[in-house]
């Protein structure tokens, strides 16, 4: 029933903290992440390889996308760091799923971001379609949903 202190500190969801955000106001400041903060971006900038995201914060890409909503001075640096630790995460998350053919690679995946789990088990998915179907094993190549949309669309285009 007692209003909180001005300069109180509270763990509170994302979503609560959008709502009561408002610059004009000034109702709530947000701290940022230790993950987000200068020296972690220094680190992430030297080599993002080195660093178990998922055990710093699952969601690193999509919660830092979400905290540059928020008036922030860092959130240039913020931004570029996210964009350049998936850059250089990407590749080398590519070149595993490719070449991990029927291999454990859960001490691999076990360090990596949810998006970047979710780019790994198509490049794998990817890779066990390919070797099913270099097997023999595949029944029938289909097209895409996302080509045969296209061709609908075309031809709807067209009559109109």
């Amino acid at each position: 029933s007692n209003p909180l202190p001005r300069g109180s500190k509270l763990e509170i969801p994302l979503w609560l903290a959008k709502g009561l955000h408002d610059s004009k106001r000034r109702i709530i400041s947000v701290e940022l992440p230790k993950i987000y903060k200068e020296a972690w971006r220094t680190v992430l900038s030297a080599d993002a390889n080195v660093v178990d995201l998922h055990k710093m914060g699952p969601y690193y890409y999509g919660f830092g996308s979400q905290l540059l909503n928020f008036d922030n001075p860092e959130n240039p640096e913020i931004a570029q760091t996210i964009l350049q630790t998936f850059i250089s995460r990407f590749r080398r998350i590519m070149d595993s799923s490719q070449n991990a053919y029927n291999e454990d690679t859960s001490a691999l995946v076990a360090r990596l971001d949810e998006l970047e789990r979710a780019l790994f088990q198509a490049g794998q998915k990817g890779l066990n379609d390919f070797q099913s179907w270099e097997k023999g094993q595949a029944s029938q190549i289909t097209a895409s949903s996302l080509v045969q949309n296209y061709g609908k669309r075309k031809f709807t285009e067209v009559d109109g």
